[in-house]
């Protein structure tokens, strides 16, 4: 009797900003891993979900929105997608067919058949009647994030396309990032969530403390850096209520991920052009 194979492979969820990758990777992993939110370009930096199943394991790759802008921070997170584009066994190009296929989609399929990745176009949104309507996608799949629709097809899909190999992985780990991070990652949707405008793009999450001694309550202390001195004062509020709103929503949401009591200490700082400088960008995670 011979052993099953065991397939084992990086599949990179790639898109336009707000394509549906972070709400597909929460989907394929049963939880809440990376964050959402109603803005684009919410995603600043590589999240890896690590999906296991009886004969495979899936090494699932969140990037932030390939664009075209000349912006510091900007030109990092499509370095970010470049990366993961040329190292990852499977690329899922994930297409929302109300915006419909563009010159970058092209462009980005044919980088990634020269690099010698394989290809799936997902069509996103396949719940939505106006969505069939839209676009002309050269779709492989249609999937809805949200209702699950056409996800287990793509999980077979992916599984069939990764190549032979042992897991990287133990099937209990989920990612490979640290709780840290991803506290600061749900502050950084907390901001985006409460705040308005262009002020959420130009802020960063520093965690100063991450104290677990106590599992019953760990305590936490962070940074809100902003760009501008003026933003401080928007950002705390007239009497330090948006500062108060943005702590509350993200501590629910931390002590969800710890599964224990929060202690959050937020502060809002000016640091002018943290966004500019590719030392300060590194430091804080963006790649």
């Amino acid at each position: 009797m011979t052993e099953k194979t065991h397939r084992s492979g990086v599949v990179a969820l790639l898109g336009r900003p707000n394509a549906g990758k972070s709400t597909l990777l929460n989907r394929l992993l049963g939880q809440k891993l990376a964050i959402v939110t109603r803005k684009p370009q919410t995603t600043r930096s590589r999240i890896l979900g690590i999906l296991t199943q009886p004969g495979a394991q899936l090494l699932l790759l969140d990037t932030p929105g390939f664009h075209d802008h000349p912006k510091a921070l900007n030109r990092v997170l499509n370095d970010v997608v470049d990366d993961v584009a040329g190292d990852c066994d499977v690329a899922v190009l994930l297409v929302d067919p109300r915006r419909g296929w563009d010159d970058g989609h092209e462009a980005l399929r044919a980088r990634l058949g020269a690099r010698g990745a394989g290809v799936l176009v997902v069509a996103t949104q396949c719940d939505r009647p106006e969505a069939n309507e839209f676009g002309g996608v050269p779709a492989d799949l249609r999937i809805s994030a949200v209702t699950g629709e056409g996800v287990d097809a793509l999980v077979r899909a992916l599984v069939e396309r990764v190549p032979e190999g042992p897991p990287f992985y133990p099937e209990d780990e989920l990612t490979d990032r640290s709780l840290r991070f991803l506290a600061a990652e749900l502050i950084r949707e907390a901001v985006f969530e409460e705040l308005s405008q262009e002020i959420p793009y130009e802020t960063a999450v520093e965690i100063e403390e991450f104290d677990e001694s106590r599992p019953e309550l760990v305590r936490i202390r962070a940074r809100l850096l902003v760009e501008h001195e003026s933003q401080t004062g928007m950002v705390v509020g007239k009497g330090g209520h948006m500062i108060k709103r943005i702590g509350s929503r993200a501590r629910a949401s931390i002590e969800e991920l710890l599964e224990t009591r929060v202690f959050l200490d937020l502060r809002a700082k000016a640091e002018p052009r943290w966004s500019k400088k590719p030392k300060r960008l590194k430091a804080l995670g963006y790649y």
